[in-house]
């Protein structure tokens, strides 16, 4: 338990410097910020796939197939979704319906468990507590960052609000369907797997950057500066930054908690990614949170304690 938790609270910092970069790189499109850093994340995955090379032979193409999927999905479809989204409707309005992962998360992967009968499965009253306070946090520290979405046509509030759903439903799918994966086969796949992740990533990231190209190349007044921008250093710097740290570190970590905690509880353990996130705005911005900030904040982290302890060895 104690592993598990250390692990998911090492991928939540390191998964909150995500939240960061686009403010470090302002005059970056999103999507090339996506498609940078999951580039960098395959190249370093080719460098690291050595080291876990004995690993990596023993996966079929029943799980190639499935890396593909979790990294299509989870990665850059989740956050060309995100991405629209917040184009779309303005921020606050995807940022609150994607701040209820943990929520969503533990209430799906507690459903099927239920439903399969599996050992991880606990009554709705006793989850009950704490998703209600991490839900209350949620909308405590989204709300008070200023409630309202972006003044934005009807049609395109209507169309972020689906990219959104869209975004949430990827992000609830890849936790359970990576955990289920993990915790059906032996220990020490954690590394593995995360390289893995980041070999299926490279194709499609490729993919997804000559498709941009293409775009940005027929629609007039988009002007990116090919195929770096007007920052090459700190671009660079940043997309190997998140590849190393956010990407294969945080994915490996996210493995290892996954690997030893219920589906359940590892869904309420990303709201470590939220308080990161607002630590490092806090710190970017060189401010203390305001009242409403900071009742959020305990509200999260008195929710995530009593998760931890309704799924702990002695409670289940």
């Amino acid at each position: 338990m104690l592993i598990g938790l250390l692990a998911a609270l090492g991928a939540g910092l390191l998964w909150g410097l995500v939240f960061l970069t686009p403010l470090v790189l302002g005059d970056y499109p999103g999507f090339m910020l996506a498609v940078g850093r999951y580039l960098a994340f395959g190249v370093l995955a080719l460098g690291l796939a050595w080291f876990d090379r004995r690993a990596l032979a023993q996966l079929d193409r029943a799980d190639w197939v499935e890396a593909a999927k979790l990294a299509l999905i989870g990665n850059l479809l989740y956050y060309a979704t995100l991405a629209s989204a917040i184009q779309l409707a303005g921020a606050p309005l995807p940022t609150l319906i994607i701040g209820t992962l943990p929520v969503v998360i533990a209430v799906c992967a507690n459903l099927l468990d239920r439903r399969s009968g599996g050992e991880d499965a606990v009554r709705w009253s006793r989850l009950g507590l704490p998703l209600l306070l991490i839900l209350a946090g949620l909308l405590v520290v989204h709300g008070d960052s200023g409630g309202h979405a972006d003044a934005a046509a009807a049609s395109d509030q209507a169309l972020g609000l689906g990219f959104a759903i869209l975004a949430l439903a990827c992000w609830t799918w890849y936790p359970i369907r990576n955990s289920r994966w993990l915790r059906a086969r032996g220990p020490g796949l954690s590394r593995s797997w995360a390289t893995a992740q980041g070999l299926a990533t490279l194709p499609i990231a490729l993919l997804a950057g000559a498709g941009y190209a293409a775009w940005d190349a027929m629609t007039p007044g988009q002007g990116f500066d090919w195929p770096l921008g007007p920052q090459p250093a700190l671009f660079v710097g940043m997309c190997v930054l998140l590849g190393l740290t956010a990407s294969w570190l945080g994915t490996l970590l996210w493995n290892k908690a996954s690997h030893v905690l219920p589906a359940a509880l590892v869904g309420q353990l990303i709201v470590f990614e939220t308080l990161a996130a607002l630590l490092y705005a806090f710190i970017w911005y060189w401010r203390w949170p305001t009242l409403a900030e900071a009742l959020g904040i305990v509200l999260l982290v008195a929710g995530v304690s009593f998760g931890v302890r309704v799924f702990s060895p002695s409670k289940t």
